[in-house]
């Protein structure tokens, strides 16, 4: 008989001690599943000194080398020369011969793979039009051609700075909403971390771009747009992940720490997937379209997806969430906790849906102790669980 009443006990277990399915999973099926137990929080200055690092350097090289500006936004002249044998320093030599420096003009030679054409592309500042129709007539007696046969465009540097003024003005205005979006839904101090690893990826494409000295087109300005929404997108999926879990231990006295160890470890696999998704096609258009197909154009745009991809994935579990966590233990409610959060089995037990060890500790013991009839030291009475005194009974009237 109690053989069967043991048994029974075992089936209807749904404490946090009963075997989990988890504990037959490896590494990868635990990240899966999203039981995984990396303290990310205690790691926290490590990926915080890392970004750091990198913001350095990306400063660095723009205030000593700049970004490589594309016509659009410096202004100049660009000749585009059909040729099957001109080489750079031939380009170059026409301008010296027409009183331009041609050491300062850039020189780019692309080839056609269908057609087998090939185009030499040269480009300097702005020139009066006298000037541009002349290095035109040069280059068109150079290769014996008409004058028509050589493409010239011209940008002036104004057009280039008003563009400039106009998307910066429209970003301020972009965050300014978006800050407040994310403070009216989930609270200021995530809409300030939001904003600042929205920042963080964005500078460390630009510095990409600027050590690299890759060419800022408008299409590249384009692509950090785009940057700025999925930054934003996979943050808010964290906060949300974070804000859900802080709503759930809003009873215990559970340490801030734990809240975002166990919402990143529950999250993670998202992030990633959402991440793998978004920079598979990216990498399709740098390898297969710019690589491959030769379209060039696509490579301005490309590459500045796939760095603020990474870096926006990055940035939402080791910058975002660290950032909340650092200005939330300043509360009153988290402040006597700084200094504590779970690690290894303990967390592990919290990410997959326990409570925290001081309640379960408790309850175990006072479980055994009714099993075998002992009394625990320290075990809770029937009158320490009520939250008032017990009233006492009233003795019945005897007739």
């Amino acid at each position: 008989m109690n053989e069967l009443i043991d048994e029974d006990e075992n089936l209807n277990d749904t404490s946090d001690d009963a075997a989990l399915p988890h504990d037959r999973r490896g590494p990868l099926g635990r990240l899966y599943h999203g039981e995984t137990s990396i303290d990310f929080y205690g790691r926290r200055w490590w990926g915080l000194g890392l970004s750091a690092l990198m913001l350095l350097v990306s400063i660095g090289s723009l205030i000593n080398n700049g970004l490589n500006l594309s016509l659009d936004f410096k202004g100049g002249v660009v000749w585009e020369i059909p040729s099957l044998d001109m080489t750079e320093e031939q380009a170059r030599a026409v301008l010296d011969d027409n009183g331009l420096d041609g050491s300062d003009a850039r020189v780019t030679i692309q080839t056609n793979r269908d057609t087998g054409g090939r185009t030499v592309s040269v480009e300097v500042g702005d020139q009066p039009d006298t000037v541009r129709q002349a290095i035109q007539d040069a280059y068109a007696t150079k290769e014996g051609v008409t004058t028509d046969d050589i493409s010239t465009s011209s940008t002036s540097s104004t057009w280039g700075k008003a563009i400039t003024e106009k998307a910066l003005r429209a970003l301020v205005i972009f965050l300014v909403l978006v800050a407040g979006f994310i403070a009216w839904r989930l609270e200021w101090r995530m809409a300030a971390a939001a904003i600042g690893a929205m920042l963080h990826d964005v500078l460390l494409s630009v510095g990409v771009y600027s050590l690299l000295g890759f060419e800022v087109t408008p299409a590249t300005v384009v692509a950090f747009l785009t940057i700025l929404g999925f930054s934003l997108y996979d943050t808010i999926v964290v906060f949300d992940k974070v804000q859900e879990n802080q709503q759930r231990y809003v009873a215990t006295r559970m340490p801030y720490g734990d809240i975002i160890n166990v919402s990143m470890n529950q999250v993670l696999m998202r992030s990633i997937n959402t991440s793998i998704a978004a920079v598979l096609p990216v990498l399709s258009l740098l390898v297969l379209g710019s690589g491959i197909l030769g379209a060039t154009t696509l490579r301005e745009f490309a590459l500045a997806l796939l760095v603020g991809l990474i870096t926006g994935s990055y940035s939402s579990i080791f910058v975002a969430a660290p950032l909340v966590a650092m200005a939330k233990e300043r509360e009153p409610k988290f402040r006597s906790l700084r200094k504590q959060h779970a690690t290894g089995a303990e967390l592990e037990r919290l990410v997959l849906g326990g409570t925290p060890s001081g309640r379960r500790e408790t309850r175990v013991r006072t479980s055994a102790a009714a099993a075998t009839g002992q009394v625990v030291s320290g075990a809770p009475t029937a009158e320490s669980l009520l939250t008032h005194t017990p009233r006492p009974r009233k003795k019945k009237r005897r007739v």
